[in-house]
């Protein structure tokens, strides 16, 4: 099954780092965070890829040009224009990078990757966001309810931790972080779809998360996997800052391969 990855849009809430670069090339341990998904499904034995590309999207094509280069120990014969490869260290990766424009909405997309899908399903997630979900007990919640999507739903964190206070004299009894029950369910991407999506994606005109998730929804053809444990989106500069403190601390929960 192929992996579709949303990489186009623009990240103007991290406009500290996506006006150099696209946001799923911000860098995590010395790593875009597009890596860091990568090797989450990697880990769950899929290796290939479609990532679409748009704000930037020469960047992500150029790092895959060199990734082999620079992930290996070579030798450069200038006189003799050739490199010698002497140790292989990169993923079993196929990836296809296909340029969905500079304003397309995620719909749209996903509509200009339409015949890079062959098969009857495929999944989707964004390039910006980690998580600790189980890829093969999630494919495997998918084919149980047969619906046409299945979302990973999460209840985050909340972004400020409670105080617990005496109502009556107001003493501070200690703090805790804001529980999970208190927020509501997000979408965190880490979606299963079958092939029959691109008949809710209209003309690509509007966000996927609009109109036609709320079109399957109404019909009856989404689920949840509800997920509980890790997961973070990449969304501002504070984000990166958190996950950067957790993969340096080596305890970064998304970390899943060796």
């Amino acid at each position: 099954m192929k992996v579709v990855i949303l990489a186009g849009g623009k990240g103007t809430r991290i406009s500290e780092e996506s006006v150099l670069k696209p946001k799923p090339m911000i860098e995590i341990g010395g790593r875009p965070i597009l890596w860091h998904i990568m090797k989450i499904y990697s880990f769950y034995g899929f290796h290939e890829f479609i990532i679409c590309c748009g704000y930037k999207g020469q960047m992500i094509k150029e790092y895959f040009i060199h990734y082999y280069t620079h992930q290996s120990d070579s030798t450069f014969l200038l006189k003799d224009k050739k490199v010698i490869i002497h140790e292989n260290r990169t993923e079993p990766w196929k990836v296809t990078l296909v340029n969905t424009g500079l304003d397309t909405l995620t719909a749209g997309r996903i509509l200009k990757i339409k015949d890079y899908i062959e098969e009857d399903e495929f999944m989707l997630t964004y390039g910006d966001g980690v998580a600790d979900a189980n890829i093969q007990e999630l494919i495997k919640f998918h084919h149980q309810n047969n619906k046409i999507v299945t979302i990973t739903t999460t209840q985050p964190m909340g972004r400020f931790g409670a105080i617990k206070i005496d109502k009556e004299t107001n003493q501070v009894q200690g703090f805790k972080e804001k529980a999970r029950v208190d927020q509501a369910w997000v979408n965190a991407g880490f979606m299963v779809m079958n092939r029959r999506i691109f008949e809710y994606l209209g003309d690509g005109s509007e966000m996927l998360e609009a109109s036609p998730l709320e079109a399957v929804a109404k019909d009856g053809e989404m689920t949840a996997y509800r997920h509980g444990g890790f997961w973070s989106p990449m969304d501002t500069l504070r984000d990166k800052v958190y996950l950067e403190e957790l993969w340096e601390s080596g305890k970064a929960p998304w970390k899943i391969w060796d």
